[in-house]
């Protein structure tokens, strides 16, 4: 019914806007020459002057072959390419006749000599599109007319054959006329209205039909009473018969559209099964043109997956809450707002096959994130506040982050010595730049179902963090850069911790950690100096074929920083751990008696932070007096370029981009003074083909150590190999590699990425225009998470593939090595110009398993589309199978087959 009522409307809304309205309401007319106008939409101003008569309205006329008037009895003929325009009525036929005494104008199309129907009429309103017909008839006088064969278009539809008939006060009668979303003059289908009447406000049907290939089917009913107010309206969702193999026969997506405003409406769906699962759906919708726009969801879902009686029957119920946002750049300038929640149980994906999606991207997603931020400009733009609200979530460990709120605040880097009215070059001292930045957040992490308990705010932690850097950047002998810098950071919070150190016989140590409320403040400070510079290199070729040269651009930094030592006792950010007697019990336990420190295998006592797991860490424990060096090297070549004509072109090819080496040397460490080594890169060969690589080199020895554990009779010692503090090169050797990354793209075809995207710009483009519907969101999200969601048969295959590469050994053993590398490709091609396959797998050598893999077959039907959905094996196996309209305005018209990941018999 829903889908015979919105055809109805929208055959009333072309009958109201077609020819049937007051636009000729003159029996008086005045005849000008107009010249012939092929696009109905454009008026010609070369227009032929006459001077206008006594009478109110003037009729402008053009005929390509002849113009023939009959004075006696008030008639004239317009023959061969005819136009008619009277205000905004336009008719184009290649024959047009107007009766003036009865105040008749009939149009219609010719034969030619072959007995082909050519011609035929052509008639537009205002800015309503052009519709077609074989001929029409309107009296100016009584408004009276019928149009007999009328073809048009409307909002995506196709209305074909008939006979109308406009009556006055702008009543229609319809018979014979058939609706499709084929644009063939003989659709492949319609829905065939046997007569109807459409009013103003109502619409009176009588028998409808479906039809295929013009062969009526046994899906009718017999008449139809639908109210039409011309504007959008409430109204109940029918739902959709279904059956399921675990939870039974269905009624989805059923319940009511609510429409509150034009800005502003709602709908409320839902879905039952016999099984007893049932799913609740709020989805909003809101605009503000100019201003915001967004959308709002809730979800709830109650489902039993298994027979009565065992476990899996017990009913599990999950929730989503979906939010978004966006506001205009130019309705506030200065301000921001913006919110995107993804929120809700970690089960409700995979148990609702994402809200009956079967969104694979959806389902297999293990985190939620949300963030809602406000921010704001002032000061004639010298700062910047943000504040936030977020939240992420691990699905599959039900562990939940909150922070509520974050606060930023950001002040532009000044130069307090320098003068806006200044002369000449900068002094020194006016070089001299200063920053501040403020962060401050609360935040929780804990497990869902720990969130809301009675001690669930006091698991919140809080804190204040300020930042002022200072700069002074200068240059030596032109070409060597230097910026010395200080930086001074303050952190303020409401809490601190106590830890209680407790010996266990036979086992390791614990520790009870107490909550120190009050406020506590901790400051730090760095100094640093760095210099940078650049070295360039090159070669040219004379006979090396098409290599024309050669470029080498290297940038070596080196720097120095200072930091104290803020664990020493005059700070007080430090305290000794210490054995306590052995009472968990805050306030009963006490220092024990004697040597009670904790120490380290050297012998030293060891400190813990007052700031352990505090919201911004507190100051770092151990002097600091380091010198860094990278050195960032870029290599090109210079090579004839093959597509110039002329044989002097050249282009360049990167051979190496950004690769970088770095590691630093700390004066005052105790130990392993050396940071290790690391290294990294890309290149980026051709269009198609480009890679990256990292990786670490440790410059230290590995040998096996003696441990000795224990003490007297129960002393053992084991063997173990460690990392040593001795540089491997004592021992004639290289630094080792530790670590390496190496990973690739390719695209075999990258104009199906090109054409892609292409396709998402203009249905974005469209529907920003025109409003979007729901059903255009959620493909647009669709083809967005997934590259293969749009079918293209434009482009006839597509192959990408991808590789990854990971190797990692800490201390260079065949025991300690560590080796994975997956490849992942996906693509598509058409068997035939109507028939496209899409593939998407993978393969991990490591698990030596195929990874998740999916195959798709479409099969363009014209004005109708089949698919067909297999995930063969693993977790997700499943299949679904649909052949439905391509047109959005009849997406209930469709027929689905599937069997869900979640099936269990």
């Amino acid at each position: 019914m829903k889908l015979l009522r919105d055809i109805i409307f929208i055959i009333a809304a072309l009958l109201l806007t077609s020819v049937g309205n007051k636009a000729l309401a003159s029996s008086n007319f005045s005849f000008q020459q107009v010249t012939k106008q092929t696009d109905s939409t454009k008026r010609d101003t070369s227009k032929v002057k006459m001077k206008k008569s006594e009478l109110d309205e003037k009729v402008e006329y053009f005929a390509k072959d002849s113009t023939h008037v009959d004075r006696k009895n008030g008639i004239m003929y317009l023959y061969g390419g005819a136009r008619v325009t009277y205000q905004d009525f336009e008719l184009d036929a290649d024959y047009i006749r107007f009766n003036s005494k009865t105040n008749t104008i009939f149009a219609r199309g010719v034969k030619t000599d072959k007995g082909k129907y050519v011609g035929r009429p052509i008639f537009k309103m205002g800015k309503d599109g052009s519709s077609i017909a074989d001929s029409l008839t309107y009296n100016t006088k009584s408004h009276k007319g019928t149009v007999n064969g009328v073809f048009t278009e409307q909002e995506g539809g196709y209305f074909s054959g008939g006979k109308t008939k406009m009556q006055p006060d702008n009543e229609f009668n319809v018979a014979g006329t058939t609706y499709s979303t084929c644009n063939l003059p003989e659709p492949h289908y319609g829905i065939h209205i046997t007569k109807g009447i459409a009013t103003e406000n109502q619409i009176i049907t009588g028998p409808v039909y479906l039809e295929f290939e013009r062969v009526p089917l046994p899906i009718a009913i017999p008449f139809g009473f639908f109210p039409k107010p011309n504007k959008k309206s409430s109204g109940i969702i029918l739902p959709t018969p279904g059956e399921d193999a675990t939870k039974g026969f269905s009624l989805t997506n059923g319940g009511y559209y609510l429409t509150l405003n034009d800005y502003w409406d709602a709908r409320l769906t839902g879905d039952i099964y016999t099984n007893g699962s049932y799913h609740l759906n709020l989805a909003t919708n809101y605009i503000k043109r100019y201003k915001f726009g967004g959308n709002f969801n809730l979800a709830y879902a109650s489902d039993r997956q298994g027979l009565e009686g065992t476990p899996e029957y017990d009913p599990q119920k999950n929730f989503h809450i979906g939010w978004t946002h966006s506001q205009n750049a130019n309705a506030k300038p200065g301000t921001t707002f913006s919110a995107s929640v993804n929120a809700g149980t970690g089960n409700y994906f995979s148990v609702s096959a994402a809200n009956g999606t079967y969104d694979i991207n959806q389902i297999a997603s293990n985190t939620m994130s949300s963030s809602i931020a406000y921010g704001k400009v002032f000061g004639d733009g010298l700062f910047n506040l943000t504040t936030s609200l977020s939240h992420s979530q691990e699905t599959r460990a039900k562990t939940i982050s909150l922070t509520l709120p974050q606060v930023s605040l950001n002040m532009s880097t000044i130069s307090p010595f320098d003068s806006k009215n200044r002369v000449g070059e900068q002094k020194w001292f006016q070089k001299i730049t200063v920053g501040y930045s403020m962060q401050a957040s609360n935040t929780v992490s804990t497990k869902e179902d720990l969130l809301f308990d009675k001690d669930g705010l006091k698991r919140f932690r809080n804190g204040m963090q300020h930042s002022i850097p200072i700069s002074l950047p200068f240059t030596v002998l032109k070409y060597f850069n230097f910026n010395s810098s200080v930086n001074y950071n303050e952190r303020w919070y409401l809490q601190t911790v106590q830890n209680r150190y407790f010996k266990r016989p036979n086992s390791s140590d614990s520790v009870a950690i107490d909550t120190v409320n009050g406020f506590k403040r901790a400051g730090e400070y760095s100094l640093s100096l760095g210099m940078s510079t650049k070295i360039y290199g090159g070669k040219k070729f004379k006979n090396l074929g098409g290599i024309k040269a050669i470029r080498h651009v290297m940038t070596p930094n080196i720097s120095f920083s200072y930091k104290p030592d803020f664990s020493t006792s005059n700070y007080g950010y430090y305290k000794n751990k210490v054995y306590y007697t052995n009472d968990l019990r805050p306030g009963k336990s006490i220092p024990l008696d004697g040597d009670n420190f904790v120490r380290d295998y050297q012998g030293l006592p060891e400190k813990y932070s007052i700031f352990e797991g505090a919201q911004y860490g507190g100051p770092s424990a151990g002097k600091q007096a380091s010198i860094g060096f990278s050195v960032d090297n870029n290599v090109e070549l210079k090579v004839a370029n093959s597509k110039d004509t002329t044989g002097t072109g050249e282009k360049k090819i990167p051979i190496i981009q950004g690769l970088n080496f770095s590691s630093s040397y700390n004066f005052v460490a105790l130990t392993k003074k050396l940071a290790p080594i690391s290294f990294g890169g890309r290149s980026q060969f051709t269009d198609k083909l480009g890679f990256n690589f990292s990786g670490v080199f440790s410059p230290y020895a590995v040998d096996n150590v003696a441990i000795t554990s224990g003490s007297g009779t129960t002393q053992t010692t084991t063997y173990q190999y460690q990392e040593v503090d001795r540089y491997v090169w004592k021992d004639g050797k290289l630094p080792r590699l530790t670590s390496f990354n190496f990973s690739f793209d390719y695209s075999l075809n990258p104009d199906a990425l090109k054409g892609r995207n292409k396709n998402m710009d203009a249905l974005k483009n469209q529907t920003e225009q025109q409003g979007r519907t729901q059903e255009q969101i959620e493909q647009l999200q669709a083809i967005s998470r997934d590259p293969n969601a749009f079918v293209d048969f434009n482009i006839p295959w597509n192959l990408a593939f991808s590789y990854s590469f990971n190797y990692n050994n800490s201390l260079g053993l065949a025991s300690t090595r560590s080796i994975s590398n997956t490849v992942n490709f996906n693509g598509d091609f058409n068997l035939t110009p109507k028939w496209k396959v899409q593939f998407n797998s993978g393969y991990d050598f490591k698990a030596k398993t195929v990874a998740y893999t999916s195959f798709a077959i479409y099969r363009d039907l014209h004005c109708w589309d089949l698919s067909a959905n297999w995930v063969p094996f693993g977790s997700y196996q499943s299949y679904s199978i649909d052949i439905k309209v391509k047109a959005s305005i009849l997406q209930d018209l469709k027929l689905s087959k599937r069997k869900g990941y979640y099936t269990k018999y």
